[in-house]
């Protein structure tokens, strides 16, 4: 198979802006695009993405989602995902770095941010009421106006204001939906698990080494995450695992043994045994019908 396609932030109307809003029918009818959106890629960027008419269907990673009307996607960078062949929607895609939110929000505003699009938390999609639909809207044709229209020596601190508003009304409504979630007693502490294993998941993968990073018990990590969704911190780490196991089986032509000893496994055969207790088949059977 193929190499997945990385694709890097590149704004070529401002290319001294970190910031890019598009709308969908004009992406997807480019020509000189080097890759192929109804292809699985993966992105180097964080999406915000609306549907503001149609119906169809988004793949990201490795879960498909239907949308209306009213749907809105988080996306973060290194994400996996892909355009459906019969698109019949319209929509704004708001791209963006890590490097903008550092650049443009305080420290608390960035992790919040950057929170929004833990796909591992809260599912990446967002059903919006008319009102939500109506007050997002009203922020992105604002942002709209300034960068298509307007763009001045002015314009970036518009944008960024509104861009701002939105990540805060977004950030609002998941928390709103996820029972209060991102307030809860331990949130902290679950995200600087979750940012560890990812870190490090090829050298461990046992609870107790990971208690050790954090300075706690196995006991206190597990009622971490219990706490914030409810399983266990032996689970979460299997998530993730799967995840980048996935991702590699996907976006890489790696054999099946050659992924083994790139995530840790030091007999392939384990690999086989892991995926298949988490993932419920086989590595092969999941690339082939990927």
């Amino acid at each position: 198979m193929s190499e997945v396609k990385k694709i890097k932030f590149n704004n070529s109307q401002h290319p001294n802006s970190q910031f890019d809003i598009i709308e969908l029918k004009e992406l997807l009818s480019r020509t000189q695009l080097d890759h192929d959106l109804t292809i699985i890629h993966r992105v180097e960027f964080y999406h915000i993405f609306i549907v503001i008419e149609g119906t169809g269907k988004h793949t990201i990673d490795f879960t498909d989602y239907n949308f209306k009307k009213g749907t809105l996607f988080t996306l973060r960078k290194n994400q996996l995902h892909k355009f459906s062949k019969d698109y019949n929607a319209n929509g704004y895609l708001l791209i963006f770095t890590e490097d903008f939110l550092i650049s443009h929000f305080n420290k608390i505003e960035v992790s919040k941010s950057i929170q929004l699009f833990n796909d591992l938390l809260i599912m990446p999609k967002i059903e919006l009421s008319s009102s939500e639909f109506k007050n997002i809207m009203e922020l992105v044709n604002r942002i709209k106006t300034e960068y298509l229209d307007t763009y001045d020596d002015f314009s970036g601190g518009i944008i960024r204001s509104a861009l701002h508003m939105i990540i805060t009304k977004l950030f609002r409504i998941k928390t709103k939906n996820s029972d209060r979630l991102f307030q809860k007693k331990y949130f902290n502490e679950f995200v600087q698990f979750q940012q560890l294993i990812e870190k490090h998941y090829v050298d461990t993968k046992k609870v107790t080494d990971y208690a050790s990073k954090m300075n706690c018990s196995s006991k206190t990590l597990n009622n971490i995450c219990n706490s914030i969704i409810g399983k266990s911190a032996k689970v979460v780490i299997h998530e993730v695992v799967i995840i980048q196991i996935k991702r590699l089986l996907i976006s890489t032509s790696l054999s099946v043994t050659e992924i083994a000893y790139k995530v840790g496994f030091e007999d392939p055969s384990n690999l086989y045994k892991y995926f298949k207790k988490h993932s419920g088949t086989t590595p092969e059977l999941f690339r082939k019908a990927s």
